[in-house]
């Protein structure tokens, strides 16, 4: 039996019009698909978070958009590179979406937003157990 290779694959049948029509065709391109290096970085890097801080930006109504979270992500990749494992994040009120200022504590060493305080709550607070703070400028 004579072997049929088509595309550098061996192929056990010859088809009914014969294999030259195949060979004739373009090969097939698959799309190109991340690597899961790639995949499983970026899952790393993403910004998440808790339980406890989503229930506060609902209960909060406060709502982040795309550049907000941007925004976030900066400050906290920038509290990341000097050091940093737990930061309170200033997003003031010309930089939110919402119109008011708007603090986080991120958990830097996770990725991880703790919780969220919007401006009315953020001057009577003291924030502990923080080593550095970033404000969105």
């Amino acid at each position: 039996m004579a072997e049929t290779v088509i595309h550098g694959v061996q192929i056990p049948f010859v088809p009914v019009n014969g294999a030259e029509d195949l060979k004739r065709q373009f090969p097939i391109e698959l799309p190109e698909r991340p690597l899961f290096k790639s995949v499983f970085q970026n899952e790393l890097d993403r910004l998440r978070f808790s339980k406890h801080a989503q229930e506060r930006l609902d209960a909060r109504r406060i709502h982040l958009d795309q550049s907000d979270l941007s925004h976030l992500q900066h400050a906290v990749a920038r509290a990341e590179e000097k050091g940093a494992q737990a930061s309170l994040v200033l997003l003031p009120a010309h930089h939110h979406s919402g119109g008011r200022d708007v603090a986080f504590i991120v958990s830097v060493k996770n990725r991880m937003v703790v919780t969220a305080i919007d401006g009315e709550r953020l001057r009577e607070n003291v924030f502990t157990n923080i080593d550095s703070a970033v404000i969105v400028a």
